[in-house]
């Protein structure tokens, strides 16, 4: 297993208090693989370096994670399915 930090831009009409439960149907199947998720941490709504979608804003979260590749690549995949993310940035990280 390796671990991995994800970071995840979601629309700014998303809700800050509730992003991380949102993430739960995502997060489910990194656990559902054996993997763990180690910390959500929800950074709330921030100014972006540029628009994204005609976006200025958006929710930033951020999500360790120690699991397999082909977890974290079938998790990214299904966000970047998502209408309410914006940008998912996955950087495999040294402990």
């Amino acid at each position: 297993m390796r671990h991995y930090e994800v970071m995840i831009i979601l629309h700014p009409t998303q809700d800050e208090r509730t992003a991380a439960t949102s993430l739960d149907k995502y997060l489910e199947i990194i656990r559902k693989d054996k993997g763990t998720v180690e910390k959500v941490d929800v950074w709330g709504k921030r100014h972006l370096a540029y628009p994204i979608e005609k976006q200025e804003e958006g929710v930033y979260i951020v999500v360790n994670l120690d699991c397999e590749s082909e977890s974290v690549q079938e998790m990214d995949r299904l966000l970047n399915l998502s209408d309410a993310v914006l940008r998912t940035k996955v950087l495999r990280a040294d402990k």
